[in-house]
């Protein structure tokens, strides 16, 4: 094999794959407040707990964590990022978080 054809066959394998690589990125799932009453959602210091902030319609937050408390609902610690840097809000009812893949 010629000199020129092993640079050619190195640099298309060095393009597919550095191609590949960034076809394989991971999905992120992006969350949102969407609480039907349109007012703020409470956040909790835990599930069913006493009430510590609130958070808007339409904030962007992340799940880190679910648990269920006696009466069977699903409640998610949510937090976001803010001035740079991640906040743990708290708990919040589930079904007033919606999901998607972005």
């Amino acid at each position: 094999m010629s000199f020129m054809k092993r640079i050619v066959l190195v640099l298309a394998t060095i393009t597919v794959c550095l191609c590949s690589s960034t076809l394989t990125t991971k999905a992120e799932t992006i969350c949102k407040v969407t609480d039907p009453t349109g007012t703020p959602l409470n956040v909790r210091d835990r599930p069913n707990g006493k009430v510590i902030n609130t958070l808007r319609n339409g904030r962007q937050i992340r799940i880190d964590q679910l648990a269920e408390d006696e009466k069977g609902r699903t409640w998610a610690k949510v937090g976001s990022f803010e001035n740079g840097k991640y906040r743990v809000w708290g708990w919040v009812i589930r079904e007033f978080v919606s999901c998607y893949n972005r």
